[in-house]
């Protein structure tokens, strides 16, 4: 999914593109500080979701929301602004959200969630994770086979963390955490990560990762995953969740409970 977030306040423009890219539905965001720019940019570039805020010197929010929904209605809008007087104009040009300043991650991910439902644009099945009960990859239908069990873990846990990136130290914690992270350490963890992107490679899915000055991240763009289209509110998705996520790691357990929780809101 592609997004847009238009802030004539640069840094908070920039904190909300931040938070947006940690969002496993968006796989693009582009920002904005001048609202006539983005409806220029618009043009050429269709979105499927639009964050904006209110007050803006040459074009206000609810205007460019209105324009954007003429040319293309399906368009999700999410408003965020410090005014919690304008709600009703807000709703009235068919927006999905109306979150005040200072934005949460945890209040956008959930309003982009909201907003996106029954929308989530799937990549073609070419790489599908499965992250309910165990971890397993399969690509054209194919379940993945690692070299390594450590090299399966490090794809789980990368996956658990939804695209955001990692550093070694980090994921060296969680594959040895009753080891010191010395020279010869590092060492093993770097023959770790060369055989999780060559298996990846030898099935076509060496883009599912990136790695890039030491830090290490899944491409949610590039697989579907269950556990990210049960966070979208996708329906299939939550009605396939049995309580079991990850079972065979012991870190997982975190998320486990979080997704019961919200499966408990859910019903």
């Amino acid at each position: 999914m592609r997004a847009i977030c238009v802030d004539d306040e640069q840094l908070l423009m920039e904190e909300t593109v931040e938070m947006c890219r940690l969002l496993p539905q968006i796989s693009e965001v582009t920002g904005f500080v001048r609202a006539r720019e983005a409806l220029d940019w618009l043009e050429d570039h269709p979105v499927d979701l639009a964050l904006l805020d209110i007050h803006m010197p040459d074009l206000n929010g609810i205007e460019l929301a209105a324009q954007i929904k003429a040319k293309r209605p399906e368009t999700a809008v999410i408003f965020l602004t410090g005014h919690a007087e304008y709600a009703v104009e807000a709703f009235a040009v068919r927006a999905s959200g109306y979150l005040l300043k200072p934005v949460t991650k945890q209040r956008l991910a959930e309003d982009v969630a909201y907003a996106l439902r029954g929308k989530i644009s799937q990549p073609a099945e070419h790489i599908v994770v499965q992250t309910f009960g165990n971890f397993d990859v399969f690509v054209d239908g194919k379940v993945v086979k690692f070299k390594m069990a450590r090299c399966k873990e490090l794809l789980a846990y990368l996956v658990d963390k939804q695209g955001t990136g990692v550093t070694r130290a980090e994921v060296f914690s969680i594959l040895w955490e009753d080891r010191v992270y010395d020279r010869g350490m590092q060492k093993q963890l770097d023959v770790y990560i060369r055989a999780l992107r060559g298996t990846l490679r030898s099935y076509g899915a060496e883009n599912m990762i990136e790695l890039h000055k030491g830090i290490i991240r899944v491409r949610p763009e590039t697989f579907t995953c269950d556990a990210y289209l049960f966070y979208a509110g996708d329906s299939d998705a939550v009605n396939a969740y049995r309580g079991e996520y990850m079972s065979a790691y012991s870190w997982a357990s975190m998320t486990e409970s979080m997704l019961y929780w919200k499966l408990a809101e859910k019903r």
